[in-house]
């Protein structure tokens, strides 16, 4: 990155000083006009054939073809600027000092013309070789003085101007070398400065993209100028930029709120920035998600009238965080009541040892039936207490490569064999295919076994009123297990409680079955969902497990 950023950086540079050396050619182009139009060269066509023609009209002129040939070959940027600039800058200083020579009056007038030569070279090539060109010049205009005193005009041996001139050219090209010194330093500070913000800005929507809330980032206008992928999961958007979109586009619900929470003025003016979230909490509903959104202004500086400047709006899935915290609390509730299950197991052996003991002693068909019910009970709560140490036990995964087909036919044979269902009555649909899981082998089975046999249960059990299907899903890594039966089916006020553990609508169940079966699911990578066969008529259940290949 920091290497690519220097790369642009000096090709910028490279480009400005093609377009300050393109500007410093169209200036000489212009001097060189000015001075061919002080000539009357225009009214004398011939003035190529007089012999006395003057050395200063013939270097005008010369000057002349010379800028436009410089031109031509800055505009096409040839040669290389590192050898184009220096070559022209010492033929100017050149026809500057021989102009100064060809004078008549001798007077330095056109030497001027040198202060502004070697500023512009000392500013194009950023103090590089400034020195050097005023001392060109200083050395060029020193001789022609002397060549002047010594050959033309003895009498003007005055070197005050010549010098004074020299040391101008001097003083420019050191404030012209001081001046992009600066200048380069000042831009090297400011691509460090946005190479710093560059990186700033991808660790910032790295943060905000991995986050698990999604955030809005929205202006004064409520346009939005920033926002991650989960604010666009969470609100249900199409994954494209939303930047500088208006918020009422994404949610006019969120958009509202923030109204709202722009002309709440009850905020105290000192609160804390750790604090401000506190008194912004607002719930909506989003595609039947509940869904909490904190309001957090862009500037901290505690007055509530920085809200107008803008708002990060964080969203979280509350319904999310609510789930989550149930499951911790049934998580401690599991460890408790396991260890309550050890307690209570072994003085129920006691009374069950104690109840069989009566029932071969004791005769009496009241007393029989009063310790069958003791009997019953106690089986009841011992497989309360099985249920409950096996939900603890969910964890405990011992997974392995599972050929499925196979699995499930032999699951078939023993369940029918146990449970003494005949055949007719249960249906069984393989696919053929070698089809591997990676699952608990045990898991498996005593998911399977719950929910065939509520399906059992619950079924007309008549011909194919129970079916143990296998399908594979399309185009996807996954296959499924279908358990369908013709029962009446489950009331719908009822199906948003069905995996809830300890909830039954039987006398005799003990409302753990299908909640340990969906947390044996969970716990080896698999989903466990129910549907209606028929929702119109409310009859005919299914519950689909979504198991992965390997």
């Amino acid at each position: 990155m920091a290497i690519d950023l220097i790369a642009n950086l000096d090709k910028k540079i490279t480009a400005t000083r093609w377009r300050s050396l393109k500007l410093y050619n169209a200036y000489r182009l212009l001097i060189a006009l000015l001075l061919l139009a002080t000539q009357d060269l225009l009214n004398n066509v011939n003035w190529l054939q007089n012999a006395k023609a003057d050395l200063f009209s013939i270097l005008v002129l010369g000057y002349f073809a010379f800028s436009i040939i410089s031109a031509i070959f800055t505009w096409f940027e040839k040669p290389n600027i590192d050898i184009n600039l220096p070559i022209q800058i010492i033929i100017d200083i050149a026809f500057i000092v021989m102009l100064m020579h060809a004078q008549e009056d001798g007077q330095s007038g056109v030497g001027l013309l040198l202060i502004i030569t070697i500023a512009s070279a000392s500013l194009i090539s950023e103090g590089r070789l400034a020195l050097f060109y005023a001392a060109i010049a200083s050395i060029g205009i020193l001789l022609e003085q002397s060549f002047r005193i010594l050959f033309i005009d003895n009498s003007s041996s005055n070197y005050t101007p010549t010098a004074l001139l020299g040391l101008g050219c001097f003083a420019t090209a050191w404030l012209a070398y001081s001046l992009a010194k600066r200048t380069k330093q000042s831009e090297l500070l400011a691509s460090q400065r946005g190479l710093d913000v560059q990186n700033m800005a991808q660790i910032n929507a790295l943060i905000t993209h991995e986050m698990h809330d999604g955030v809005l980032v929205v202006d004064q206008e409520f346009h939005i100028k920033h926002h991650n992928f989960q604010a666009e999961k969470l609100l249900g958007l199409e994954s494209k930029n939303w930047q500088e979109r208006p918020l009422a586009e994404v949610s006019a619900d969120i958009a509202n709120l923030m109204q709202q929470w722009l002309e709440d003025t009850e905020t105290p003016h000192n609160f804390a920035p750790t604090n401000a979230a506190i008194p912004n909490i607002l719930k909506i509903n989003v595609l039947s998600r509940e869904l909490r959104l904190r309001f957090l202004p862009i500037s901290e500086d505690g007055n509530p009238k920085s809200r107008n400047q803008g708002a990060v709006i964080f969203i979280e899935d509350w319904s999310q965080m609510q789930t989550q915290a149930h499951q911790v609390k049934l998580a401690a509730l599991g460890r408790l009541t396991a260890n309550i299950a050890h307690e209570i197991r072994n003085p129920l052996s006691a009374i069950s040892h104690a109840n069989q003991l009566l029932q071969e002693e004791d005769t009496d068909p009241s007393t029989k039936r009063m310790l069958q019910i003791i009997s019953d009970n106690v089986q009841r709560v011992d497989q309360i207490i099985k249920d409950v140490l096996e939900l603890n036990r969910r964890d405990r995964t011992n997974q392995e490569v599972i050929h499925l087909e196979s699995f499930i036919l032999d699951f078939y044979t023993q369940f029918c064999a146990v449970e003494k269902i005949p055949a007719t009555c249960f249906k069984l649909s393989l696919i053929n295919a070698e089809t591997l899981i990676s699952f608990d082998r045990r898991h498996l089975n005593q998911i399977l076994w719950n929910l065939c046999k509520n399906g059992w249960r619950h079924c007309k059990k008549t011909e194919n009123s129970l079916e143990l299907a296998l399908t594979l899903a399309d185009k996807t890594k996954t296959v499924q297990i279908d358990i369908n039966d013709d029962g009446e089916g489950i009331h719908e006020s009822v199906r948003s409680h069905l995996f809830e553990p300890f909830f039954t609508t039987e006398k005799s169940g003990t409302g753990l079955g299908l909640y340990i079966a969906r947390e044996l699911a969970d716990a080896n990578g698999a989903k466990l969902q129910y549907k209606a066969l028929d929702s119109n008529n409310g009859s005919g259940s299914q519950f689909t497990i979504h198991l992965k290949k390997v």
